[in-house]
């Protein structure tokens, strides 16, 4: 009786150094290959992924498009369904007699109780999953996942310890071939698209999406002597050149991490290895640990006492937290950063990290409903970055100090010492209070 595979892309989107694609190449005989848009609504609290901002979608929109054009090359097509990947790749499973399931190992509370419900539901069936987003699999880390360390410092110590950047895998080659398409009744995707989620962005974007836009911006940095400088100007708010920016096709996987270490170890043999090529890779790790860390929690990563003991003593104003997401509050720095952000769907790590603080520590916000706000509009939206570093920020995660305060008019004079930032995403035209009413305004 012919196999019929399914595989489920999510964070994936790519042919290349794709493990989890391999094996379903391999096993079966025909193959649906699935992407799934869940357009329900989700309620404060859910573990379900945010609505996109429309720069989320557009670059979500090209990463697909490209995908499409990947897999058109071996004469398959992408499903795309608007719609929980539950009832898709149930209907799909039914009506096509489905009897292997394939996808990336993911980090998502949400797409991981999707996943085990599937199990639960359809226990004959076969079901695979491989490690395509991490530098390491688990058989590689330095101690079981029970044991990853509190904090990232003693995560890089045992990593370099044990000398595990040679034993980071080379990236696999792409399918010689896939299976053929089976044969699933399908709009158009790209129609359901446009009447779903519209896309009302009027100004340019900064990135373009898909595996090739990736791949050609990975070969373009390591092309300049960026790479060697990267350390000292990587704190910088605004441009293109100060950090490697590889974070938007790291996000939804259509560009592989392995992939980039692999361009970063023929820079060093080229040009050289210095502190700040050293320094690409510690963040590489940086990411890598949080990655982990989620896998380690994935319920108490949206948890508001974090991995900790002790709920926060924040809360929720509607007003402050308005104010704070459109860029009208006391601080000008903020509001260039929050201008940035809505208009391009990408801030620098440096602006992540002020924005952050404001929200927690002068604003006295849950930090959950910034995270929440940060999935909405990043294009680099990573559940296990995004999360984990609030965390960080919020004090309720993976660092020894607590709380990250940052003092922002002194980080303002820093970064920001002409004002060029600010004065770029008039962040200084809209100094507002923090409330409109303040204490002697309410009644007695």
């Amino acid at each position: 009786m012919p196999k019929v595979g399914l595989f489920w892309f999510n964070h994936d989107l790519r042919t290349d150094d794709n493990a989890a694609l391999l094996r379903a190449a391999a096993e079966v005989d025909t193959l649906i290959c699935l992407y799934c848009v869940d357009t329900a609504t989700v309620w404060p609290g859910s573990q379900q992924p945010a609505k996109l901002s429309p720069r989320r979608r557009e670059f979500l929109l090209e990463s697909l498009q490209d995908l499409e054009a990947q897999l058109n090359r071996y004469g398959q097509k992408l499903v795309v369904r608007m719609q929980s990947p539950l009832d898709a790749i149930a209907q799909l499973i039914t009506v096509h007699n489905v009897s292997h399931l394939y996808r990336s190992k993911h980090v998502g509370a949400y797409e991981n109780s999707i996943w085990q419900t599937l199990r639960t539901r359809y226990s004959l069936l076969d079901f695979s999953e491989s490690h395509t987003h991490t530098l390491f699999e688990p058989s590689q880390l330095p101690c079981t996942l029970d044991q990853l360390p509190a904090t990232f410092s003693e995560f890089r110590r045992l990593v370099e310890k044990s000398d595990l950047s040679r034993v980071i895998a080379a990236p696999l080659a792409a399918p010689t071939a896939l299976p053929a398409p089976a044969l699933v009744a399908d709009l158009a995707w790209q129609t359901q698209w446009n009447e779903c989620l519209p896309n009302n962005s009027d100004s340019p974007a900064l990135f373009k999406g898909g595996a090739h836009a990736g791949e050609q911006h990975l070969r373009d940095y390591f092309a300049r002597d960026l790479a060697s400088h990267y350390k000292e100007t990587r704190n910088g708010l605004d441009g293109m050149d100060y950090s490697t920016k590889f974070s938007p096709w790291l996000a939804n996987g259509t560009l592989s991490v392995r992939r980039i270490v692999q361009q970063l170890r023929q820079y060093e043999a080229r040009a050289g290895t210095n502190e700040s090529t050293q320094w690409i890779f510690v963040e590489l790790l940086w990411r890598e640990y949080f990655q982990w860390y989620g896998h380690k929690y994935p319920q108490r990563l949206f948890a508001f006492a974090g991995i900790g003991q002790h709920t926060p003593t924040t809360s929720f104003y509607p007003e402050r937290f308005k104010k704070w997401s459109v860029g009208n509050t006391p601080y000008a720095i903020i509001n260039a950063c929050m201008k940035q952000l809505n208009a391009t769907g990408y801030l620098s790590n440096r602006g992540r990290q002020l924005v952050a603080s404001c929200f927690v520590h002068e604003l006295g916000l849950d930090w959950r409903h910034g995270a929440r706000y940060m999935e909405q509009q990043l294009i680099d939206y990573d559940v296990a970055a995004n999360w984990g570093n609030w965390q960080y920020l919020a004090g309720v995660g993976a660092d020894p100090r607590g709380q990250r305060h940052f003092d922002l008019q002194k980080q303002a004079q820093i970064y920001d010492p002409d004002k060029q930032f600010v004065k770029r995403w008039a962040g200084d035209q809209t100094l507002l209070p923090l409330d409109s009413v303040d204490a002697v305004g309410w009644p007695i």
